[in-house]
């Protein structure tokens, strides 16, 4: 994954939120030596056009682009005395749309789980859930109770304030590989360990329908290998990085937000199985990003020339 060069761009609309994605993309950009290209859209609103009630509404999209750009300047000044190359630009148009124009050529796009709707065009709320899924490159989603608690300082300066430890979600599936590669290189360039999570869902309730009995131990115990062997293969691509692996009972949405109280990052990927793998990482992917309580990165099912010695396991 050749990435030198490549910026890391942020989206900002004035709120909290994107303030605290900006801080989080600032350290980012600091520890990667990349580029911070920060980013507004909007969309005309509705009202500008005619009716039959009303006729022509006045409208001043200059007063309004005008707004925006000095939304974004005092964003920018946010990380104006750090050491990192900073670009801001303002688009008219779908916020959903730019953000993943641009995504084709960054190495990451950041949001906050959270922002305004109105004329700023929902971004960051629906937005941070639509883009991840359609991003071409990995997406950082920060929660503004994270933001709040890390300030910029902290996040450039004070990495040890940090809990040690990133987790990947795993559920067998190629997309949940290409985050597991892609976690590995985080914990790597971080310096910390990596923890590959598979969840189980309770399984007693949905098999009492079941007219055989189920041996829940033998199916727990073929996961548990299944795991293993995708945490072995990993560590055969990263031989020099502490990787662990834990099996755990609950939902995938409890699991890995509780993972994001222990480590500085988690990574999943926006599509996996459904069923018994307990839909990791399509509609789990939605309820991480709402309720997380440190910083995502999304993974898209991205190509990997890697992935073609990974064992064909079943979770």
């Amino acid at each position: 994954m050749t990435l030198n060069g490549r910026e890391i761009v942020v989206g900002v609309d004035g709120t909290d939120q994107s303030l605290g994605a900006l801080r989080w993309a600032a350290r980012e950009a600091k520890r990667r030596g990349a580029p911070l290209h920060l980013v507004s859209a909007y969309s005309v609103p509705v009202y500008a056009g005619s009716t039959f009630d009303v006729g022509y509404a006045a409208f001043d999209q200059a007063a309004l682009d005008n707004a925006v750009r000095e939304l974004v300047r005092e964003a920018a000044q946010h990380v104006q005395n750090l050491d990192v190359e900073v670009r801001s630009t303002v688009e008219t148009g779908d916020p959903s749309g730019v953000l993943l124009e641009l995504s084709k050529s960054a190495q990451l796009l950041v949001l906050g789980s959270r922002g305004r709707g109105g004329l700023l065009g929902r971004l960051l709320g629906s937005v941070s859930t639509a883009v991840p899924a359609h991003s071409h490159c990995p997406v950082g989603i920060i929660p503004l109770p994270w933001a709040r608690e890390h300030q910029l300082e902290r996040d450039i300066n004070q990495a040890k304030a940090f809990v040690d430890g990133v987790a990947v979600g795993s559920d067998g599936s190629e997309h949940s590989g290409v985050a597991m590669l892609r976690a590995a290189e985080e914990a790597q360039l971080f310096g910390v360990p990596l923890t590959v999570v598979c969840a189980v869902p309770p399984m007693a309730g949905a098999a009492s329908w079941m007219p055989t009995p189920v041996d829940f131990e033998n199916i727990y115990q073929e996961i548990a290998d299944a795991l293993n062997a995708s945490v072995r293969w990993l560590r055969g691509h990263f031989p020099d990085l502490e990787i662990n692996a834990e099996l755990l009972d609950g939902s995938p949405i409890d699991v890995l937000v509780e993972q994001s109280k222990q480590n500085r990052m988690v990574v999943m990927g926006t599509r996996g199985r459904g069923g018994f793998a307990g839909m990791l990482l399509g509609s789990t992917s939605q309820g991480v990003i709402h309720n997380s309580a440190g910083p995502l990165m999304i993974i898209q099912g991205f190509e990997d020339e890697r992935l073609a010695d990974r064992p064909e396991v079943t979770l």
